[in-house]
């Protein structure tokens, strides 16, 4: 029943007969049959049939959720029947939000040094997108923020706080200042991250309050792009300027082209952490995942 489960599973996420059979590495037949036999053994139809993929029926959703459960269970069970006897092993794949990535490897070194038989993959992800494929089983863990939109089912784990600096190259008329307001980066060109990063969405907010209090004009960004180096790449070029976190901007900021001035009135922080589903017993990755990120963070 565990395969025909894995390829019921496969079906949902890929929603295409024939990449949830290459996924699965079987036939299209094979997968087909499988899912016929899965329904006949639960007694209810769980996939709407036609000429292609037509979505999950109501019980298919219902069965999906159990499908989900059962899975990551079987896997928790053979994980940790494999680490009672030759050391923890196997794959953590880990979410990770753009912004967290300067900082991820002060959680994930420790973690290998402890755990060298466990493979890191790690996924630059929006949040959004990290809790969805948390939920669906995707991934083990995610790295995201805490404190600024609902996270919903999930246990969590402060790592660190993050602060935001103006990203300008040195010879910009803000670069030699000691601290700047966000009304006065509203007033810049700036290069932001896209709408769908929740990075973006705390950004936009700060500038709007800091614009409404004096009366200014909505700020509004000149480039957008979901990928850190190209806004880099566009505050480097010295026609714009962007809002980084301060992780992000000490990375770039050591050979003297570019400057971070800390964004003050206000000064604001966010948590980010580690976010894992409350299984209990934990996967083992997972639950080692945890037991480091206690140890380090918050850093």
């Amino acid at each position: 029943m565990i395969d025909r489960l894995e390829m019921f599973a496969a079906l949902a996420r890929e929603r295409h007969f024939g990449r949830a059979a290459a996924a699965c590495h079987v036939t299209q037949p094979t997968l087909s049959s499988a899912i016929r036999a899965l329904e006949e053994q639960l007694g209810v139809q769980l996939v709407v049939r036609g000429a292609r993929f037509g979505g999950l029926t109501p019980e298919g959703e219902r069965v999906l959720v159990w499908a989900r459960r059962i899975l990551a269970d079987a896997r928790a069970m053979k994980d940790e029947a494999k680490a009672a006897r030759a050391g923890l092993s196997g794959v953590l794949k880990l979410g990770v939000i753009p912004t967290a990535l300067p900082q991820v490897a002060r959680l994930t070194a420790p973690y290998a040094a402890r755990h060298p038989g466990v493979r890191i993959t790690l996924r630059s992800q929006t949040s959004v997108a990290i809790l969805t494929d948390l939920a669906e089983g995707a991934i083990d863990a995610g790295i995201t923020y805490l404190d600024n939109e609902p996270l919903g089912r999930v246990a969590s784990q402060l790592l660190y706080a993050e602060f935001y600096r103006l990203l300008a190259r040195a010879d910009h008329p803000l670069a030699a200042r000691d601290q700047v307001s966000w009304a006065e980066v509203a007033e810049q060109p700036l290069c932001l991250l896209t709408a769908e990063m929740q990075n973006r969405r705390i950004v936009d907010q700060h500038l709007a309050e800091a614009v409404a209090s004096v009366g200014a004009p909505p700020a509004r960004a000149a480039v957008e792009s979901n990928s850190t180096i190209a806004l880099v790449a566009h505050v480097a070029s010295g026609r714009w300027v962007s809002v980084v976190p301060q992780g992000l901007a000490a990375m770039f900021t050591g050979g003297g082209d570019l400057v971070a001035v800390p964004i003050v009135a206000p000064e604001v922080e966010h948590q980010v952490g580690l976010i894992t589903l409350p299984r209990d017993p934990a996967m083992p990755v997972v639950q080692a995942l945890t037991e480091v990120a206690a140890r380090v963070a918050p850093f």
